[in-house]
């Protein structure tokens, strides 16, 4: 495989990002949503994984509070699945949140998403509800999903 590197987004990255969203989930994110977030640098960080120029993962995440964060979005291009990317970004992703001070983290995620599931718990998540009927669209459930930080570790099967 290229090399590949986690790099902060850009305005520039919003269409790859796109077509990542909407080939990912029921309920893609819009354009104005991703550019909303990329211009939120005071509580928002959002970064892409680039081989060979091409942007192949993202993860956004959002500082809530003093000490805790939200996972707003993490997608990896069809084909580049299983290559640690989403691994890559969250290590990175948390690495940067404990030196921001931030202890817990939180996420939704689709009760579907059994393969989502599998990397969050490899990461220490665990389950604490469930939100009926969040995806509009479907209709689906979406997983309440809690980390301590200081208690994460990144899994070593990528």
């Amino acid at each position: 495989m290229s090399s590949w590197a986690i790099r902060h987004a850009t305005l520039r990255d919003v269409d790859d990002i796109l077509i990542i969203e909407e080939s990912q989930f029921p309920e893609p994110w819009s354009r104005g949503m991703l550019v909303d977030e990329l211009t939120s640098a005071e509580n928002r960080r959002f970064t892409v994984v680039d081989i060979d120029r091409d942007v192949v993962g993202f993860l956004g995440l959002m500082y809530v509070l003093k000490d805790e964060m939200h996972i707003n979005t993490l997608g990896v291009r069809p084909g580049f699945e299983s290559r640690g990317i989403a691994t890559a970004l969250l290590t990175d992703g948390f690495a940067d949140a404990r030196a921001r001070g931030i202890e817990r983290a939180t996420l939704e995620v689709a009760t579907s998403n059994t393969r989502a599931h599998q990397l969050y718990f490899r990461f220490g998540f665990k389950p604490v509800g469930v939100r009926k009927r969040y995806y509009e669209k479907t209709g689906e459930d979406a997983l309440i999903l809690w980390a301590d930080l200081g208690e994460l570790a990144a899994p070593s099967d990528s």
